[in-house]
C-alpha cells in the first residue's frame, strides 16, 4: 500500500490541512494500491502563495539559468525512468511495455524538446523601430487528466520552467503518483523552492480553488469540455 499524503509546496513535502483520503486504484485488477490526501482551499492558498513569492525572483532568471535547470531535471528524470514506468503502469493500468515505450518516455522527450527550443529561442528582438520583449506571465495553475499523465504534465511544466513562470499542479486524483514522482525529480534537480508546487485533490474543491485564485495569472487545463467550461467561468473574474 502506497499512502502518499503530503503535498509538495515551497520546496518541501508538507502535510495537508485535510484528513480526507482518496483511494488510488489499479484499473488492471481493480485493487486499491494506496491513498493520497484530498486537498483543500487552504492547501491551494499555501501553494499559490509559494509560487507567487518565487515568481518575484524566478521571473528575472536568465535564459542560461533556465537551460541549466532543464538539463538537471532531464538528468534526474533519466535516473528515475524505471520508477516512472512502474508507477504509471500500476496507477493507470497501462501494460509495462506501453508505459516504457510511450508513457514515461514521452515525458522525458517533452523536457528534451523544450530544452532544444529554449536554446534557440529569442525573448527579445528588434522589429522595425521597436523592441519586442516576451516576459513570463506569472503563476500558472495546471490541471491534468489521468490518461497520458506525464505527457500532459510535462508539456505544461517544461514550458513554464523555460519561460520563467512558477506553477501549481493539480494532477488527476486517479493517477497522482507519477506527478508526485516528478516533484521528487524537481527536488533532486535543485529547482528552487516555490517554482513547482503540487496539490492533490478533487476538481470541484482543489481545481475550483486554483482556477478562481486571485494570484493565479494563467490556467492551463487538459480534460473534458464540461470541466473546461467550469474552469473558464471560475477564472474569468480574475
Amino acid at each position: 500500500m502506497k499512502d502518499k499524503l503530503d503535498f509538495y509546496i515551497n520546496g518541501a513535502w508538507v502535510q495537508s490541512s485535510s484528513n480526507e483520503k482518496i483511494e488510488v486504484i489499479n484499473p488492471a485488477n481493480e485493487e486499491v494500491i494506496g491513498h493520497v490526501a484530498a486537498g483543500t482551499k487552504e492547501d491551494i492558498d499555501s501553494a499559490v502563495n509559494a509560487a507567487s513569492n518565487a515568481f518575484e525572483t524566478f521571473s528575472h532568471s536568465s535564459k542560461e539559468e533556465r537551460i541549466d535547470l532543464l538539463k538537471k531535471v532531464i538528468a534526474e528524470y533519466e535516473n528515475r525512468m524505471q520508477d516512472f514506468v512502474d508507477t504509471i503502469s500500476e496507477e493507470m493500468g497501462a501494460p509495462l511495455w506501453l508505459s516504457g515505450a510511450a508513457q514515461a518516455t514521452t515525458g522525458l522527450r517533452n523536457f528534451q524538446d523544450t530544452l532544444e527550443a529554449l536554446e534557440a529561442y529569442e525573448f527579445e528582438k528588434t522589429e522595425g523601430t521597436y523592441i519586442l520583449r516576451k516576459e513570463p506571465i506569472g503563476v500558472i495553475g495546471m490541471i491534468t487528466p489521468w490518461n497520458w499523465p506525464m505527457n500532459q504534465i510535462t508539456t505544461k511544466v517544461s514550458a513554464a520552467l523555460a519561460s520563467g513562470c512558477t506553477m501549481v499542479l493539480k494532477p488527476s486524483e486517479i493517477s497522482p503518483y507519477c506527478a508526485m514522482l516528478l516533484a521528487e525529480v524537481f527536488d533532486a534537480a535543485g529547482v528552487p523552492a516555490g517554482i513547482f508546487n503540487l496539490v492533490n485533490g478533487y476538481g470541484p474543491t482543489v481545481g475550483a480553488a486554483l482556477s478562481e485564485h486571485s494570484k493565479v495569472d494563467m490556467m492551463s487545463f487538459t480534460g473534458s469540455t464540461r470541466a473546461g467550461a467550469l474552469i473558464s467561468k471560475a477564472a474569468s473574474d480574475q
